[in-house]
């Protein structure tokens, strides 16, 4: 089986009809070796900018929201108004460079144990992700 072959299978199991335009999305997103961490509007621009076929903003959105319903993206939510897609699906944690709006994986080796006193009735604790916000020396 080939990469176009799983795309079109990774896009139909996501209920969605693998069109040209969605599979590039999925040679963007899962056609590469490393984690790759992006925002839907960075997205649109690599897909602007990178391929000569045109994908709507809301193509690349409800593809991306789709690919995560079904657990092939994770989203993390640095704030109210921005929220970054990554490739790498395993709870691990991240830095986010405020300076540049990079997210940047950090390993569980990288951390040390984390230990949480509270706990909320009738809740448990589905995962434990640290976002270590940076910024450069200035």
């Amino acid at each position: 089986m080939n990469n176009n072959d799983q795309f079109v299978e990774k896009l139909r199991t996501s209920g969605l009809r693998p069109t040209k335009q969605r599979i590039t999305i999925c040679k963007l997103l899962f056609d590469r070796k490393d984690t790759f961490h992006f925002t839907i509007n960075k997205l649109n621009n690599i897909l602007k900018n990178s391929f000569n076929e045109r994908i709507s903003l809301a193509t690349v959105y409800n593809t991306i929201h789709a690919f995560k319903n079904k657990g092939y993206l994770k989203e993390i939510s640095i704030n109210s108004d921005k929220n970054y897609f990554d490739t790498n699906v395993t709870n691990h944690h991240h830095f986010f460079n405020e300076s540049t709006n990079e997210l940047i994986d950090l390993h569980d080796n990288d951390v040390g144990k984390i230990k949480i006193k509270k706990i909320i009735p009738g809740k448990k604790i589905k995962s434990v992700e640290v976002l270590v916000k940076i910024a450069n020396n200035n």
